[in-house]
């Protein structure tokens, strides 16, 4: 949405296959002036399916791909002979990929897991032939089912990123240089307001060859709920996540109160944000002493994980990272 490489929000339009019609057709050959009914079924529609793939991060590649349609099924024919069924379209998508009814916004289904398929419209039913009718009454049916039509609905896909850790802070608060200097993730830095413009993604090593994800989101201000700044279209981002770091600067004149704006504005968009696990990292610490460490700790929320990083000097890092593991595996 932000950029032209990172896209989270599509709509399309998809539409399965019709089924193929059964066969009405009666055996006749140079042995046989009146055989029975031997018309074969119609093939299925075929399927628009979504498939988990891990290698994708970005709903990018269906951006101006707006009408998906599968292939009908084909007629059923004599001699008991089955339609084809259609050809199914299989959408490739990132884990966390939410499908919608443009409608209802009903979520229809949601993809976690690599491989994961899921039918997103099903294909029409093909049509039973005419040998599925005859009885000691009609041994003779003229008629056989018409194919089941296809369904065609626009469908919004909508991309939740998987990560263990949201990072949650206003602009400026560090939370992409600490994803730069834990991971190998590359994002943009800069000393000015609104840097990230888009969701990044990193794995954290962690001791004994273990690791966690962390996902950073472009900051928040004050009134993101109501579209000010880059708003909340980012928020749903962190909705999967395990837990959420905190970030606000020592710089800041009130870091309770941050907080308090934080969390407020993450309540305003879904109040079931404020169930998980929080810490809050109190960043670009680097040049506090001791005593004003203790000094702001005690204006703090009593009972909430803190921990002073500097993400330039490494400091207390590690540490953050122990307090990280802890909370996800407690």
């Amino acid at each position: 949405m932000a950029s032209s490489n990172f896209i989270d929000y599509v709509k399309i339009c998809s539409r399965s296959g019709h089924g193929g019609a059964g066969s009405a057709h009666l055996h006749r050959d140079k042995l046989t002036a009146k055989g029975g009914p031997d018309g074969g079924d119609g093939g299925r529609g075929g399927h628009v399916i979504l498939r988990g793939n891990s290698q994708l991060w970005t709903l990018l590649h269906l951006q101006f791909r707006k009408h998906i349609m599968a292939e009908n099924g084909l007629g059923g024919g004599p001699s008991h002979s089955f339609g084809a069924q259609g050809k199914d379209i299989i959408l490739e998508v990132p884990l966390g990929t939410v499908a919608r009814n443009a409608e209802t916004r009903d979520i229809k289904c949601e993809i976690t897991e690599h491989g994961q398929e899921i039918i997103l419209t099903p294909g029409g039913r093909g049509g039973l032939g005419n040998a599925h009718f005859k009885s000691p009454t009609n041994q003779t049916p003229r008629h056989a089912q018409p194919g089941e039509e296809g369904i065609e609905e626009w469908v919004i896909l909508e991309l939740k990123l998987l990560a263990d850790v949201g990072l949650v802070g206003f602009p400026n608060a560090g939370k992409s240089t600490l994803l730069s200097v834990v991971s190998a993730a590359k994002p943009k830095i800069a000393n000015y307001a609104f840097t990230t413009l888009e969701p990044n993604l990193g794995v954290v090593a962690y001791r004994d060859f273990r690791s966690f994800v962390m996902a950073d989101i472009p900051g928040i201000i004050e009134g993101a709920s109501e579209g000010k700044g880059l708003g909340i279209r980012f928020l749903r981002h962190i909705e999967r996540n395990s837990m959420l770091l905190f970030m606000v600067s020592c710089d800041s004149p009130d870091i309770a109160k941050e907080y308090d704006i934080l969390l407020n504005e993450l309540q305003k968009y879904n109040p079931e944000l404020l169930d998980k696990k929080r810490i809050l990292a109190i960043t670009k610490s680097d040049m506090l002493d001791d005593e004003l460490e203790e000094e702001m700790r005690q204006t703090l929320p009593d009972g909430l994980p803190t921990v002073f990083i500097s993400s330039i000097s490494q400091k207390n890092i590690a540490k953050l990272k122990d307090m990280i593991w802890e909370e996800l595996n407690s």
